[in-house]
């Protein structure tokens, strides 16, 4: 038997969303300690890496390991019906292919949810020499996120060992977005050496943006043409990464 129930349904709802940006369909492995996802999107451009312990939830119970595998957006109709000093519960039971969700507050509403047939194909984490991290809020890079959008749908992000600059340029205009070590924006940076990449803005908008609902601090380590990780710093030792693939330029 696999059950959960949690009263901080904000917190759930938004963890769903930033899942939902890349997957339709997710297989979480469920365990007696916590909940993994580990998922590409249909164009394997971006990745995402998420874990909760059982201790963000108010009640956990899980027998023995096993896969769930859910429609995300069809959840997220149910979990968007919650509301504040509501409580979520989700259940499922070895006789029964079905997820429960029950939503208890001044009534309680429970709904019967099809599982799906889990995916198998275990997918590894990308082995990568990273040669800048830094340390910004969500809030600063979201707002430079769409600045860049404003000309291009492509970003070059690159880094010196005192700012983090970001290049977008357009058919008409061209931007540039320079966010200085020890600002509000940028709490810290650490370069090994000078890093650049390009990536679309349409992916790291929409990561940025369902992320920062649950966190208020990223880290983002790339390195020169490759894929960029972004760790939203997630309560009680959870975890939240995504990773994104840089965009190839032609000369």
């Amino acid at each position: 038997m696999f059950s959960v129930k949690m009263t901080d349904t904000k917190l759930l709802k938004d963890m769903f969303q930033a899942i939902a940006i890349l997957v339709d369909e997710a297989t979480f492995n469920v365990n007696p300690e916590n909940i993994q996802l580990r998922a590409m999107d249909p164009s394997r451009v971006a990745m995402i890496d998420f874990q909760w312990p059982k201790t963000i939830f108010d009640e956990y119970q899980c027998d023995q390991p096993q896969k769930i595998c859910v429609n995300i957006a069809e959840l997220l109709k149910l979990l968007r019906r919650t509301g504040r000093d509501e409580t979520v519960q989700l259940t499922l039971t070895p006789d029964t292919p079905k997820l429960q969700i029950t939503i208890t507050g001044k009534y309680t509403r429970t709904f019967n949810m099809p599982t799906l047939e889990p995916q198998e194909e275990e997918t590894p984490t990308p082995k990568i020499t990273f040669k800048t991290e830094a340390k910004a809020t969500t809030e600063g890079l979201k707002q430079a996120i769409e600045d860049a959008q404003l000309v291009s749908d492509h970003v070059r992000v690159e880094a010196d060992p005192e700012k983090i600059t970001l290049q977008a340029t357009g058919d008409l205009m061209g931007a540039t977005i320079e966010l200085k070590k020890g600002s509000d924006a940028l709490l810290d940076l650490q370069t090994q050496e000078p890093s650049k990449a390009t990536f679309s803005l349409s992916y790291l908008a929409e990561i940025i943006k369902a992320a920062s609902a649950t966190s208020e601090i990223a880290t983002l380590q790339f390195a020169n043409d490759m894929p960029i990780r972004i760790d939203f710093h997630q309560p009680k030792e959870g975890k939240l990464t995504f990773y994104l693939a840089p965009r190839i330029e032609v000369e």
